[in-house]
Order: C-alpha cells, then sequence, then structure tokens
C-alpha cells in the first residue's frame, strides 16, 4: 500500500478510510491507543464506546465512494473513472439515487453533522461544524466539512481507494489524468496486471 497525503481537510477523510488496514484486518478503531492517538491528532472529541460502530459505518461509506472515484463500485462491477470537465465541473454533475447507489449509506449518515456557514473579518466564508455537536456527530460534521472544501478546491474527486480487493487503501490521485487505479503501481498495479495476464494464457 502507498498513500500521498491529500489537501487540506481531506486528510482527515484520507486517514479515517485508512483506520483499517483491509490486507491484515487491522483496525485502529477497535483499538483504544489508535483511536485515541487517530482523534488527537484531528483534534476530535473522544467517542464512547456506543458510537464506535457508527464511526466504522461512515469509514466505509467514505471508502465506498472513494472507489467510485476510482472508477469501480464497491462490487466490483467497472464504470468510466470520474474525471471532471469543464460541463460538470470537479466531480460528478449529478447525484444517483438508484438502489446501487453506492452514495446512499454515506449521504444518509451526513444528515447527523449539520453544518453552519461562517464569514470571518476578512470576509471568507466556510463551513464548520454547528455548535453543540458531540461525538460522531460531530467527528461527521468534520468530515462533511472536509469533503465541501475539497469540492470547492476541486480535488475531492482526487481522493480515491485502491481498487486491489485485499488494499482498498485511500489515496490521493497526484496524476495529471487523474485516472490511477492503484494506490501503488508498483505493488497492487503490478499484482492487478500479471492476475490479468495470467488470466489471458489461460484463455488461450
Amino acid at each position: 500500500m502507498s498513500a500521498e497525503i491529500a489537501p487540506g481537510g481531506l486528510v482527515l477523510v484520507q486517514e479515517l478510510v485508512n483506520t483499517l488496514d483491509v490486507e491484515t484486518a487491522r483496525d485502529a478503531l477497535t483499538s483504544v491507543g489508535d483511536l485515541a492517538e487517530f482523534s488527537e491528532r484531528h483534534s476530535l472529541p473522544r467517542l464512547p464506546p456506543t458510537e464506535i460502530a457508527e464511526l466504522v459505518r461512515l469509514r466505509e461509506a467514505l471508502r465506498a465512494v472513494l472507489l467510485v472515484h476510482a472508477g469501480h463500485l464497491p462490487t466490483g462491477v467497472p464504470i468510466p473513472p470520474v474525471v471532471p470537465t469543464p460541463a460538470s465541473g470537479p466531480g460528478p454533475g449529478r447525484i444517483d439515487t438508484s438502489p446501487a447507489d453506492p452514495t446512499a449509506e454515506l449521504n444518509r449518515l451526513l444528515t447527523i453533522g449539520p453544518l453552519l456557514l461562517r464569514v470571518d473579518t476578512g470576509g471568507a466564508a466556510t463551513l464548520v461544524p454547528v455548535g453543540g455537536l458531540r461525538g460522531v456527530s460531530f467527528v461527521t460534521a468534520r468530515v462533511a466539512a472536509a469533503v465541501a472544501e475539497g469540492v470547492r478546491e476541486g480535488n475531492w474527486w482526487r481522493l480515491k481507494a485502491c481498487e486491489a480487493p485485499n488494499c482498498q487503501w485511500a489515496y490521493y490521485d497526484r496524476s495529471p489524468a487523474g485516472r490511477r487505479r492503484w494506490c501503488s503501481m508498483r505493488v497492487c498495479g503490478s499484482r492487478a496486471k500479471m492476475r490479468a495476464y495470467r488470466a489471458r494464457r489461460r484463455d488461450v
């Protein structure tokens, strides 16, 4: 696995998704020490044990959308990579509400983290969590604000999850065309190409 660090607030989303190492099954959200370190690094509140399951659901919903950014549905069904165009702007131009929509769960979870538009003395406007939020609701609002910032800056669609089923590590795609499919071409990409080559040989 490899992961270039995402810019701005998107690093929170990236590191949340990467609290699970799919290959080794190590989950930082189930370790008291690892979770405390993650929370402290991102200035997040300590979560009670009863809210960890909701945070895990948020993490996996984010992973599903990052897989879409890389051009794959979480089910493994290939779809065209998300690449911005002058007409559509920096990312998808519509929300698919079909039953197979991988964004449905994330949209549902984000409703518990409302945001407030705040204008500072210099006139700059930012989205911040509504006052009074606690626990996983505050974390969700921070994630929502980070996504909004990424959309505004035009880089949300570059945050992706590796398509390798035994990896799915979140990485930031800095390639000029924005069409990377794996976190590391040297590791996951090479493995995928070798599997494809072997499959073609078997079919001959």
